[in-house]
């Protein structure tokens, strides 16, 4: 079944992308390999994946620069077999930008407009109405070269969507900025596509711009979608362990399955460690199937003494402190379990309750069995 990003939009209204059994192929390599899916009017749809695993050649496809070896895509129910990329109702947005910059702030906007021989009046007043939809009311007579990073980012997107696609499509368009300009660009792209209403089609490797920025996401790896949902769903939910390791920070314990009751597993890890954890994903697990489970650093408790878990009958070992990893909010523990030595990242809960926890201390950690998850997986030469 075709997979389906579905933010609201109007009932009946046709999708603004749709893919059926789309490929690409170098060689032996299917970079693209029998991709289906579509993606709604007015959403915010990212696909999500490592380099090389085929998401900048899906893009590219859609655009038009490469041809699909099979496969059909349609763009506002429009099928684009043999269309230009100059004949697609789509605009693109590179990482480097692409502006002119030997031109105006207003001849950059208007640039597309001008090859499309409207008229020069008209150009003037959209470019002038583009510009104060992103902020840069005024900025027509600036060089390109005298804007901030920010700046040349909303030029890039205003020269887009001045020309009213049906698509825009993003190839990593926050790659080459710093970090914390990154972090605001992020902001400024989501309030631009609620303003604007147009689909955006964003690719990235960095699962925090795709899971602040999207609708939905689709996790690619291997020219394949291992997984399109909201993101939400891939974080709390995932369906593959690629999925659990690559989105958001988790504790990987790969082991072997020695008890199911129901949804729930207990194993033991490669290294010894006994746990439980929920099944995920949709390959059943029997007893004495491998498996790999994860845990978020953020579901796990940790504590002074064992105490709090005995109260509660929550299940806890007990580990000693490798290291802290301290990164403000997001600051954490490295913790060795003591009987196995498994190690575990705990996220520390910002109540400033364990700010002169020390390297070598003693501490008990835990965490719910249904906030773990577990999937068969393929045989692990050193699992329990």
């Amino acid at each position: 079944m075709p997979l389906t990003a579905t933010p609201a939009a109007p009932a009946g209204a046709q999708p603004d992308l749709q893919a059926r059994g789309i490929a690409k192929c170098y060689g032996a390599h299917a970079a693209v390999d029998d991709l289906s899916f579509t993606v709604e009017r007015g959403s915010f749809f990212s696909i999500l994946g490592p380099s090389g695993c085929g998401k900048t050649t899906l893009l590219r496809m859609v655009a038009g620069f490469q041809s699909p070896d099979a496969g059909e895509i349609h763009i506002g129910g429009q099928s684009m077999q043999g269309e230009p990329p100059n004949r697609r109702p789509v605009n693109m947005v590179f990482q480097h930008l692409a502006l002119f910059p030997m031109m105006s702030v207003g001849d950059n906007v208007g640039y597309g407009l001008a090859r499309r021989g409207v008229a020069r009046e008209e150009i003037k007043r959209r470019v002038g109405e583009m510009l104060e939809r992103v902020s840069l009311a005024g900025a027509q007579s600036k060089r390109v070269d005298q804007l901030s990073g920010g700046q040349r980012q909303r030029v890039a997107i205003a020269r887009s969507l001045v020309l009213e696609p049906t698509l825009l499509l993003l190839d990593e368009p926050l790659g080459a900025l710093d970090l914390k300009l990154r972090e605001h660009m992020k902001i400024e792209l989501k309030q631009l596509q609620a303003a604007f209403g147009t689909t955006f089609v964003y690719i990235t490797h960095d699962q925090s711009e795709a899971l602040v920025l999207s609708d939905h996401v689709a996790v690619m790896n291997h020219g394949r979608f291992e997984q399109l949902d909201t993101p939400q769903a891939l974080y709390y939910a995932p369906q593959t362990p690629f999925v659990a390791g690559f989105v958001g920070a988790n504790n990987r314990l790969p082991g072997k399955a020695v008890d199911v009751q129901g949804d729930r597993v207990q194993l033991v890890s490669a290294s010894g460690l006994v746990m439980h954890a929920r099944r995920a994903g949709n390959r059943p697990i029997h007893a004495g199937d491998f498996v790999e489970a994860f845990v978020r650093p953020e579901v796990i408790r940790i504590a002074r003494t064992a105490t709090e878990f005995i109260a509660t009958g929550m299940s806890h070992h007990t580990g000693v402190v490798e290291s802290l990893l301290f990164d403000g909010a997001n600051s954490a523990v490295l913790v060795h379990e003591t009987a196995t030595q498994a190690a575990f990242r705990i996220a520390l809960p910002q109540t400033g309750q364990f700010a002169d926890l020390r390297a070598g201390e003693t501490v008990a950690f835990g965490f719910d069995p249904q906030r773990a998850v577990c999937f068969a997986a393929p045989p692990v030469h050193d699992a329990a």
